[in-house]
């Protein structure tokens, strides 16, 4: 029988309790230091490990929080609960300044410019007036409650353990919740994020802004709890410390990185007397951890709960034929006009021409092939209709807008899914959470209603999960909804790259080449699902190698050879012609030469 999860927390809760009853003065001080590093690598963990967003300022944030609540309660003399919301407030906005970087910069150069931010800061607290300078700000008050005042570190506990309980229960809300999948997605795999719907750049900021959130909450809390605030506490040399405690606990786990903080900071409240010996132990143990447990000792936890639970279930993935329906069907894909029109496009990267005056119609309710060698631009065409590349030359409209300018994101909005030549699926994220990413469309702006009006978001997850559970059983993924994408053989990812896809009801769907590496069972089964695409309103573009599968599905089909049209025309004349024949079985060279009688403007416009 499964325990409650609000049973348990009350379990955890009673038992710090009442082990707390039994420490003395000095041991209970650490233990509430220890509590304060938790909030905060809680946030770390939300921005680091859950978004991939390189941080090492957060203990700048977690400095911003402790100074605005000292100065306002030993120079304006605000209230401590007053100050509160505006400790995380400004921290908040620092979060927001912070997270900037990471729109234009990724990985090291992220950390770089993000520890350079932290150094600044130190230097700048160290050196200003108003912020007691080197000496800090002393004489905090403590807070109180009706009377009541949380003025010794026995009282003080309660205080910081029901804010870590609430914090850790807000945390994991998110991570479960469709912000989280979005954080969880741009880090698996920002490109596929951003083509399946997901804001990556608004995203990222709000990675930053949570992990402020929780360093604004932390430094309110450690103000009240030292009654001292100095730049010695923020440097970056406590900062590393922090990262330490988040790697070896589990950077990837709000839970990990909470539990290796207070871990960490007992550890070395016990070493006190033997610093030098300490650090060598912090080193020789944070190596030990990143070789034998890179995910932490979270990690080492969660590879174990999926070994135990492998031995419950067959080894072998059995996954359901295709049910042979596409749930996804929509009213308003009928156009008069063609769903996609290019007209003279080009796209170069450097002297490379891979798109050429390229002019291309795809009719609604069409399935429109696009086919030619490899290095041909079919891929780079797709890139450039979902918004990965932006052409040199020529327009493109994509349902009767331009969308020449246009995110990935933006497209996937519209309508425009696509799967990748080689599948991109996010690897962390199981089967059904791959689904749920593409439902998931909320921008990360409304993050307010994750603390106003949370039953909302609990609303929308469920109907998004009913939603993704439809898909996947028509699809016949049903078996392996809780299967991480690596446990899957190839045909199975591929089938979950395109039902991540539909997910989002697109209103056309673009196929790069979908048939690589499957067998011709799979390729058939693949056929029927074009096919039932098709019928359900969805224009679909195929790119494909298959030569067979194409000419039998498609009712028109546009040939590229070396970034050029060569013809575009129905199946059986683009079969029969000439220079298709020579791109294909040799004589590029005066494919090349003479490629005008095949791509004149009368062959060029569907």
């Amino acid at each position: 029988m499964k325990m409650p999860r609000w049973l348990l927390w009350v379990a955890v809760l009673a038992i710090a309790t009442v082990g707390s009853e039994g420490l003395n003065g000095y041991q209970i001080h650490a233990l509430n230091v220890a509590i304060v590093f938790a909030i905060l690598a809680v946030g770390l963990s939300l921005t680091q490990g859950i978004a991939g967003q390189t941080n090492l300022a957060q203990i700048a944030l977690f400095g911003v929080g402790a100074y605005s609540t000292a100065v306002l309660t030993t120079l304006y003399h605000w209230n401590f609960w007053t100050t509160l919301p505006a400790s995380i407030a400004l921290t908040l906005l620092a979060g927001v300044v912070l997270g900037l970087p990471a729109l234009r910069m990724q990985s090291h150069y992220l950390g770089i410019v993000t520890l350079g931010l932290a150094i600044a800061f130190s230097s700048f607290v160290s050196n200003a007036p108003l912020l007691g300078g080197a000496a800090g700000i002393s004489n905090i008050p403590a807070p109180g409650v009706l009377g009541f005042a949380f003025d010794t570190d026995h009282r003080y506990f309660f205080l910081l353990l029901a804010a870590l309980a609430l914090g850790l229960l807000f945390a994991g809300f998110i991570c479960g919740a469709e912000l989280g999948l979005r954080l969880r997605a741009i880090r698996d795999d920002h490109v596929a994020a951003g083509a399946t719907g997901v804001h990556v750049a608004t995203s990222r900021v709000t990675a930053f802004a949570l992990g402020a959130l929780f360093a604004g909450l932390a430094g309110n809390l450690y103000a009240g709890l030292i009654g001292y605030v100095s730049p010695d506490t923020f440097s970056i040399f406590v900062m590393f410390e922090l990262l330490a405690m988040v790697m070896i606990g589990g950077r990837q786990s709000i839970y990990g990185s909470a539990a290796g903080a207070i871990l960490l900071s007992v550890v070395q409240s016990l070493l006190i007397n033997f610093q030098n010996y300490a650090q060598l132990g912090y080193g020789v143990l944070q190596v030990a951890v990143v070789v034998a447990a890179p995910m932490g000792l979270a990690g080492l936890v969660i590879r174990a709960w999926r070994l135990a639970r492998s031995s419950d279930r067959a080894e072998a993935v059995h996954v359901a034929p295709y049910a042979g329906r596409i749930p996804v069907g929509n009213e308003d894909a009928v156009r008069d006009g063609p769903i996609i029109s290019v007209q003279r496009l080009s796209k170069r990267f450097g002297a490379v021409r891979a798109l050429d005056d390229v002019s291309i119609a795809v009719a609604p309710g069409a399935i429109h092939g696009i086919v030619g060698p490899n290095g041909s631009g079919k891929t780079t065409l797709f890139n450039v209709l979902t918004g990965l590349y932006r052409p040199d030359g020529g327009a493109v409209e994509v349902l009767g807008a331009d969308v020449a300018r246009r995110r990935a994101d933006q497209l996937a909005r519209m309508g425009v899914s696509r799967t990748f030549q080689n599948v991109r699926l996010f690897r962390s994220l199981t089967v059904l959470e791959n689904t749920l990413v593409a439902l998931a469309h909320r921008d990360a702006t409304h993050l307010w209603e994750y603390v106003v009006v949370p039953w909302r978001v609990v609303a929308r997850d469920r109907e998004s999960k009913r939603r993704a559970l439809e898909i996947l059983g028509d699809l016949g993924l049903a078996s392996v909804i809780d299967r991480l994408p690596g446990e899957l053989p190839y045909g199975v990812q591929r089938r979950l790259e395109i039902a991540r896809a539909l997910a989002s009801r697109p209103r056309v769907l673009l196929l790069d080449e979908p048939a690589a590496g499957l067998n011709a069972d799979e390729v058939r089964e693949l056929a029927n699902v074009i096919r039932d695409v098709r019928r359900s309103g969805i224009s679909v573009v195929l790119i494909e190698h298959n030569m067979s599968l194409v000419m039998s599905l498609c009712d028109r089909v546009t040939v590229l050879n070396f970034g050029r049209l060569l013809i575009d025309s129905e199946p059986a004349r683009v079969s029969q012609d000439p220079a298709v024949i020579e791109a294909y079985l040799g004589r590029r060279d005066r494919v090349r030469r003479e490629p005008t009688s095949a791509a004149s403007p009368s062959a060029s416009i569907a």
